[in-house]
């Protein structure tokens, strides 16, 4: 998470949308970084409503925008997969290795997910709770040159981005029936992709 205070900005670090190469970009810009433990690092819009949102309101009687990034949820699944094929993962029960993709989607798609499978959800990273607040600024995370102006406008600062917590690079096809049932299953998360810049 980073903090503007003077822009009047957050910027949430949605897990696997690049935010980690934002972050060592802007770290010497921003008013306040959360950068560990990775409950506050990756802290979902509930939690900054819940307890940072009050320190700025309370303090000083302000309301930050909130800025946040999104990623087509088949590719951001993907990424977590790949993430989690790197070698030192190998063995955890969190590792990927010598899962196929499609059993890797079909296992995040249980009720009661496996642990290589359980990498959380976008949507509810960006519910708010009743009442809370909600994300004013939402971009895809293939725009990532709408990402940079905005930023760069905002911040008046040039953006330079580093390649940071890159996933191996691996071709992944899932089959057609698993992405159509993931599809209709997870809708809200593709909504939530669709309502984004």
């Amino acid at each position: 998470m980073l903090v503007f205070f003077k822009e009047r900005l957050v910027l949430l670090s949605v897990p696997k949308t690049g935010t980690t190469a934002f972050q060592s970009a802007l770290r010497t810009r921003a008013d306040i970084v959360i950068s560990d433990p990775p409950e506050l690092k990756h802290a979902p819009i509930y939690r900054y409503d819940r307890f940072f949102r009050p320190i700025f309101s309370k303090m000083f009687g302000v309301e930050m925008e909130i800025m946040a990034v999104v990623r087509e949820p088949i590719d951001w699944l993907g990424s977590w997969y790949r993430y989690r094929q790197r070698p030192f993962m190998e063995g955890k029960p969190n590792s990927t290795h010598g899962i196929p993709f499609d059993d890797f989607v079909t296992a995040y798609m249980q009720g009661k997910r496996p642990p290589f499978a359980n990498v959380g959800s976008q949507l509810r990273f960006l519910t708010p709770r009743p009442g809370g607040c909600s994300a004013t600024h939402l971009f895809k995370y293939e725009n990532q040159s709408g990402i940079i102006a905005f930023l760069e406008t905002r911040l008046s600062t040039a953006i330079t981005l580093p390649r940071e917590n890159v996933s191996p690079a691996i071709e992944l096809a899932l089959d057609s029936g698993i992405a159509e049932r993931f599809r209709r299953k997870f809708a809200e998360e593709f909504e939530l992709h669709a309502r984004a810049i």
